[in-house]
């Protein structure tokens, strides 16, 4: 297993009007970040160094033009493009969302090819990275094509673990999308990743219903009793401790969701309205069931405060203290697997 300092963090570096670079640089403004890593920042060192400057950050920056030029112990930035970029605080750029993807693409290709361990992605703005050579509404979506699994959008802080079975879609889309497979894939997903990246032997997992009330048996619309009621119990009968239907207005309000591992929401504003509530500007969006790891912090470019100095980076670091946890819980998961009657008789 890799020591600390040697587990490399890609990061990209998002929307550069946005507080990406800032909550990245006052991440390791801290020097003990670099003894739990070595972080390589796909961007350009002259405008990281601009940025800086109009910060008055003290961060010292290390610039390099290819990955096996990283310094360990140095806050690595990987010159993915050499021009200039004009920089506006707050405004929503289409040029500046083409270097947010470029600084994506090339962080995520070395990613996949094993020249970082894990990846940590500033936020982005979903409408100025479009392109005819981009065309996903996010990360979670490329990265799904890119690298092997099925993604999952899970929102984790502490012990708060939230899942989605639908993401990205119109309200009015998500029961047509429900189906058993769907359910089935995204629980047996965030079973295999809350062992394997959360180091527990047998979770639980709260489902939500769909309608209020969980359709107030059939009463209020039939997808709880005929679509999620039955998965849940196939689900059950093959070993996964999934429960429910719970009715979702009432869950979080009541506690309930403390006496389980990880609860997964049916669309997304039913799991990440409650999330964030709880936990913002401390939680991290983190892409399970993929073969590699990627987290993020969990919220958007902050147009409104960006280049005044003032962004909270606690998430950005929490991300990247969890995207580090998962690559050592895999680690030693992936050993428990290979070597499960040694580990066995060393432990007695």
């Amino acid at each position: 297993m890799k020591k600390a300092e040697n587990i490399i963090v890609g990061i990209s570096i998002g929307d550069l009007n946005g507080i990406g670079s800032e909550v990245i640089l006052k991440t390791f403004e801290d020097s003990r970040m670099l003894e739990l890593c070595t972080p390589v920042i796909f961007a350009n060192v002259k405008i990281l160094s601009f940025i800086k400057k109009n910060l008055n950050s003290e961060t010292a920056l290390h610039g390099i033009d290819k990955i096996e030029q990283l310094v360990k112990g140095k806050i690595n930035v990987l010159n993915v493009w050499r021009e200039g970029v004009d920089i506006n605080y707050g405004k929503n750029d289409e040029n500046v969302g083409q270097y947010a993807i470029k600084s994506f693409v090339a962080a995520t290709k070395a990613l996949k090819e094993g020249l970082v361990d894990v990846l940590v992605t500033a936020p982005i703005n979903k409408y100025n990275i479009q392109s005819e050579d981009f065309k996903f509404p996010g990360h979670t979506d490329y990265l799904g094509q890119e690298l092997d699994g099925n993604a999952l959008m899970f929102m984790v802080q502490d012990n708060l673990r939230v899942g989605l079975i639908t993401d990205h879609i119109p309200v009015n889309d998500v029961a047509k999308h429900l189906t058993e497979k769907l359910i089935i894939q995204k629980i047996e997903t965030i079973n295999t990743s809350l062992k394997q990246d959360f180091s527990i032997n047998k979770p639980k997992i709260a489902v939500l219903g769909l309608n209020p009330h969980a359709g107030d048996n059939g009463v209020i619309g039939k997808e709880d009793d005929e679509i999620i009621k039955p998965t849940i119990k196939k689900l059950f009968e093959k070993g996964i401790l999934a429960f429910g239907p719970y009715s979702a207005d009432g869950f979080f309000g009541s506690g309930q969701y403390e006496k389980f591992d990880a609860v997964i929401a049916t669309y997304h504003d039913q799991g990440l309205i409650p999330f964030k509530t709880l936990s913002f500007g401390t939680g991290v969006n983190y892409t399970a069931g993929l073969n590699k790891i990627r987290t993020s912090p969990d919220h958007g470019t902050a147009y409104e405060i960006a280049g005044k100095g003032v962004a909270d980076f606690t998430s950005f670091k929490e991300a990247v203290y969890l995207a580090i946890d998962i690559y050592n819980s895999r680690n030693e998961y992936a050993e428990l697997i290979k070597r499960p009657l040694k580990t066995k008789e060393k432990q007695l």
